[in-house]
């Protein structure tokens, strides 16, 4: 939990309007407490089980998020009533975006933690590695589940078209980037959209299916009871190569054991290119955010350090 007496301005005004939109949806929010507050802020109506997650620092307009969140509430709700390990969508409230004062809020049961990161604050780097190597393991089964969405989804939505916005507005103002390096992003984003627009011309092994979108083993929350999966807020169809960027070569290969299927090494060293891709966009959240451009600013190193996006046969 964030703590009550250091909320940004921006944490402040979440916490009304998700007490002002739950009280209206017939919650009673009389203790409303920060749990998170990065790109979205998340706002624990208590003492109702409920949590609202407030769009803070979107690029998109409010029917574009509602249009993605609509996604993300139909895929999270499948799981839950699957009887999936997933945070589900608040019972207490339709199963739906809420439009409210100019933004849209989505609803979710609260999950105690018993055993959050911040409890692991003084973790050697090495204890933290294990940690989300074990969790990489636990997308197996996740991927598994959601192989099996009969719902329709785009391709790798979270990149293309969500990265045009905020490269848009990088050319404005480039943060700490090069005209060079701005060139790079676009060349870069054109790669991405050849990829997309027809990814099996490219990988026609690729394992297409519903994913997480965002990382799925850096979005899991330990309960008293197990494990559940959060955040299905980038959910899109692709391969899970995209869900796997950044984990490591254990984490790999522990996937690879529990998911008894093999990982496309170039495929994924594509995806890890879009991720940072992704990273280096949201740059443009910085003027709004100043904190979290050092939080980036690793990431985006590694971006210059690698060699330039490109797929096989598309010089």
């Amino acid at each position: 939990m964030v703590n009550p007496n250091s909320l940004s301005k921006r944490a402040e005004e979440a916490v009304g309007l998700a007490t002002r939109a739950g009280r209206r949806l017939g919650l009673r929010a009389d203790e409303p407490r920060v749990l998170h507050d990065v790109f979205n802020v998340l706002v624990h109506l208590a003492p109702d089980p409920v949590v609202v997650r407030v769009p803070t620092l979107a690029l998109a307009s409010v029917e574009e998020q509602a249009a993605k969140q609509r996604h993300e509430l139909a895929v999270a709700g499948w799981l839950a009533d699957s009887g999936a390990p997933v945070v589900r969508p608040s019972p207490l409230v339709p199963r739906e975006p809420v439009e409210f004062e100019g933004r849209s809020l989505t609803f979710w049961e609260f999950v105690s933690e018993a055993d959050g990161l911040a409890d692991m604050a003084d973790a050697d780097p090495k204890a933290l590695e294990d940690r989300f190597v074990e969790q990489t393991g636990w997308a197996a089964q996740l991927h598994g589940l959601l192989a099996g969405y009969p719902g329709d989804l785009p391709t790798l939505s979270p990149l293309v078209p969500a990265l045009k916005p905020a490269l848009a507005e990088l050319k404005k103002h480039p943060q700490s980037l090069t005209t060079a390096e701005l060139d790079r992003v676009e060349r870069e984003y054109a790669v991405l959209e050849a990829l997309v627009g027809d990814l099996p011309a490219y990988f026609p092994d690729a394992r297409m299916q519903t994913l997480h979108g965002d990382s799925p083993s850096y979005n899991v929350l330990r309960t008293a009871d197990g494990y559940v999966f959060n955040d299905f807020e980038d959910v899109t169809r692709g391969p899970v190569e995209w869900d796997l960027t950044l984990v490591g070569p254990r984490g790999i290969e522990v996937y690879e054991r529990a998911s008894g299927t093999r990982v496309d090494r170039a495929l994924l060293d594509v995806m890890e290119g879009a991720r940072m891709l992704q990273v280096v966009g949201a740059l443009a959240l910085v003027p709004r955010m100043p904190e979290i451009g050092p939080m980036l600013e690793p990431v985006v190193d590694q971006w210059r350090a690698r060699s330039p996006l490109a797929l096989p046969g598309l010089a």
